[in-house]
């Protein structure tokens, strides 16, 4: 500065913010495309884990608009309601890594009340140790369904391991000892919808080298590290029918002096004989010699049960009988019976009493084809 001036230099220094140069931008985990290809997949795959839930609770399921966003386990601790239920599996084949399915406690009480038979109307906010594995369950078929959805996106086999559920209560609770909880993670929201019951949502949690694993596959860029063959060594012998034997080496320097080589025929080998073959002509065989060998089977032991009928009960209905209590078959009291042998109709009769014991009287023996149908059932 001079007379109270800025000089140019000075004036081109404050402009270019002291003369420091900007920091680069630090570069996106995933880019705006990534984040919609998770999105989409976590779309399919979850629309046919709502199927799963659908069939197991009996109630209509809809997990749908997916968010997918970037954050750590420590952030999620800090801001996400607690109490959840988290179960975490593993990718053993066809992906690599973790993944963790999180759900409220409420949702799952509720989902937990469906699967016993009740009508899904509770206010519990904990689950005990048999709604725990009900639950645990449920989403083990949610996330098995998901991953079979995969492997058709993939045209690839996608197997999991065998589910560990965890109840999430606070910030202190360890979800899983593969990701550090200052490590980078994909969050996939789904809204979570059961009938009239819950509206609500549930996440996925994926590492971020599961998700980019992911992505890549669905956009033909997985790199595979390919192991070279290694080389097969092959010994040739060369199949010679005369042999040289050089009696004086051979000087590359003089031409002049040829090698003096001894010169030995292998002998040859005699003919071989070469026949036509010759075959006895054929015959009929009566089938009067065939042996009857159902003779070593008459003293095998089989199962003969008799069916009254058959009904279908709930959980809810089976836990509450009690001495006393009245079951209605299918069947009326006028109906034949079935008689099974190892667990196969082979005729119908009626109950009768002999000698104050109970016993079965044959009035019909199914068909053939009956039979044949029964096998395949």
């Amino acid at each position: 500065m001079s007379n109270g001036f800025l000089s140019q230099e000075e004036i081109d220094s404050l402009l270019n913010g002291g003369g420091l140069s900007p920091e680069p931008p630090q570069e996106e985990i995933l880019s705006d495309i990534e984040k919609d290809l998770l999105g989409e997949i976590g779309n399919i795959s979850m629309g046919s884990a709502s199927t799963a839930l659908s069939q197991i609770i009996n109630q209509q399921v809809n997990i749908t608009t997916p968010v997918v966003s970037v954050t750590t386990l420590k952030t999620l601790k800090d801001s996400f309601q607690v109490p959840n239920i988290a179960l975490e599996v593993k990718y053993i084949s066809g992906i690599s890594g973790e993944n963790l399915l999180v759900m409220k406690i409420a949702d799952a009480a509720i989902i937990a009340n469906l699967m016993m038979g009740g009508d899904g109307k509770v206010d519990s906010h904990e689950l005990s140790e048999i709604e725990e594995s009900a639950v645990s369950e449920a989403m083990n078929q949610m996330i098995g369904s998901a991953a079979t959805s995969m492997a058709t996106m993939f045209a690839r086999e996608v197997n999991i391991s065998p589910p560990n559920s965890k109840i999430w209560n606070d910030s202190t609770t360890q979800l899983t000892d593969k990701i550090d909880e200052n490590e980078d993670i994909i969050q996939v929201s789904f809204r979570l919808n059961i009938g009239d019951l819950v509206d609500s949502t549930i996440m996925q949690i994926l590492p971020v080298i599961t998700a980019k694993k992911i992505v890549s596959i669905m956009m033909g860029t997985e790199t595979q590290q390919v192991e070279q063959p290694k080389p097969i060594e092959q010994k040739i012998e060369p199949q010679v029918r005369q042999s040289y034997e050089i009696s004086e080496p051979v000087q590359a320097q003089n031409y002049s002096e040829p090698a003096q080589a001894r010169y030995t025929e292998q002998p040859q080998q005699p003919p071989v004989e070469v026949n036509k073959a010759s075959f006895q002509p054929l015959r009929e065989s009566g089938s009067a010699s065939m042996p009857r060998n159902i003779d070593l089977i008459l003293d095998v032991p089989l199962e003969v049960s008799v069916v009254l009928g058959r009904t279908k009960k709930s959980i809810k209905d089976i836990l509450n009988l009690g001495t006393g209590s009245l079951i209605e078959l299918d069947k009326l009291a006028e109906e034949p019976v079935e008689i099974l042998v190892n667990g196969k109709i082979v005729a119908y009769g009626e109950v009768i009493v002999v000698d104050e014991n109970f016993g079965v009287r044959l009035t019909s023996i199914v068909s053939n084809a009956e039979r044949v149908k029964s096998l395949s059932q």
